[in-house]
């Protein structure tokens, strides 16, 4: 099955992580905006990219199917309340268990909606996020805020479940602290190396950890196993898919369980994080992670890619606010130069040409200003997700058949 397009080697993805981290410690230098590569940043980035990827991850799972699935961030929610309804009775690991099957439950409402009735997936999906809401918003009031409840005398309402206990993170000793010693030297690309690499071993959730093990084992899932070969076919072409004699009925509905599971997941990491079901947490992640599905390609590595930037930005305005952010405004201006350069290189004049006004743009703004306004900040993360989105948008290649209807017995 062909994907269209160049694939990257791993001499040229190093280079490229090479090339990143000497533009942030030129753009940290130039600025003397510490945070961009301090350890505390990129902590904060991976912990707001995990439930984007996470989500993003599970849209992957659902449109490879053939499915669309925009119901995830109904899915994240259902999972976000299963998750503080069991914490605070069983602690944490109960929590992410109950997270992953209240995500998988939604999932399949939206299989036996989209598969077996045909039901148009743009419409199941917009009732999966507003049934969701309501669904748990009863649920609350009626478990957590109910007078006189067990959850009530624990500290539950109607907008939040009783706390659950902390799920600890890990360190890794020696290494944690060597690391902390070098960053804060503040030398020249190397404390910002250190800083970075830090955070990959300083107080590391495990939920984390159990992220980065499911884009592995979903990348060699899909793309390394006769399983993964037709399910994706399910995606390309379900007549041709049948007529081998596949199950796409099945393959379909195990795409959307394992979706739901992985919304789901994205919701329990949002309630072990902050030890509790609040109501409105998932915060439209689910939308950001079907945003990082389209800009990572359908792809699990352009899926972490999109989830790590996303997760960035975000941190980024939560933490250092306008002064941080109005440093990237460089940051941006200079990457976008260097890959408008590139896109010249490979003959896209048209691509280029945007990419140097918008660098312009950027540099403009940087060189007028010294810091943005609070509301732009506020939405950074989003005009991040336009900006890729819109300078990408001609290299994405979704599955030729999602969406699109099919009915068991079309491929004869």
């Amino acid at each position: 099955m062909r994907e269209g397009r160049r694939r990257m080697t791993y001499p040229v993805v190093l280079l490229l992580l090479a090339g990143a981290l000497v533009l942030l410690s030129v753009v940290r230098w130039a600025t003397d905006e510490n945070s961009l590569t301090a350890t505390a940043q990129w902590t904060a980035a991976m912990t707001f990219a995990v439930p984007i990827g996470l989500a993003g991850l599970a849209g992957l799972w659902a449109e490879r199917s053939g499915v669309v699935n925009i119901g995830l961030e109904g899915m994240m929610m259902l999972g976000l309340f299963a998750a503080g309804w069991a914490g605070w009775q069983w602690g944490p690991w109960v929590a992410v268990l109950a997270g992953i099957v209240g995500g998988a439950l939604g999932g399949l409402v939206h299989a036996v909606a989209t598969v077996t009735f045909g039901v148009d997936h743009i419409v199941s999906g917009v009732a999966m996020n507003i049934l969701a809401l309501g669904v748990v918003q009863f649920m609350a009031k009626e478990w957590f805020g109910a007078e006189g409840s067990e959850a009530a005398a624990a500290g539950g309402n109607d907008k939040q479940s009783p706390p659950m206990e902390r799920l600890e993170p890990f360190t890794v000793p020696g290494i944690s602290d060597w690391l902390g010693d070098l960053a804060d030297k503040r030398w020249f690309l190397v404390s910002d190396l250190a800083g970075i690499l830090r955070a990959a071993v300083h107080e590391v959730s495990w939920l984390t950890l159990l992220a980065i093990v499911l884009f592995v084992g979903s990348y060699w899932l899909l793309w390394r196993t006769s399983f993964g070969l037709r399910l994706r076919s399910c995606g390309e072409n379900p007549q041709a898919t049948e007529s081998l004699g596949v199950n796409v009925y099945a393959y379909k509905y195990a795409a959307l369980a394992v979706s739901g599971g992985l919304a789901g997941l994205g919701g329990a990491y949002l309630a072990v994080l902050i030890r509790m079901y609040q109501d409105g947490q998932t915060g439209g992640r689910g939308y950001l992670g079907l945003a990082t599905m389209i800009f990572g390609n359908w792809r699990p590595g352009g899926i972490a890619t999109g989830a790590g930037l996303f997760g960035f930005m975000d941190a980024l305005q939560t933490r250092g606010g306008g002064g941080v952010v109005h440093a990237t405004l460089l940051l941006f201006a200079v990457a976008l130069l260097g890959l408008s350069v590139w896109w010249f290189t490979r003959g896209k004049r048209l691509q280029a040409g945007v990419g140097v006004v918008v660098a312009a743009l950027l540099g403009v703004w940087f060189g007028l200003t010294d810091e943005m306004p609070l509301e732009l900040v506020s939405a950074s993360p989003y005009l991040t997700t336009l900006l890729v989105l819109t300078l990408f948008a001609q290299r994405l290649r979704p599955p030729r058949a999602v969406g699109k209807p099919f009915r068991r017995g079309q491929g004869g």
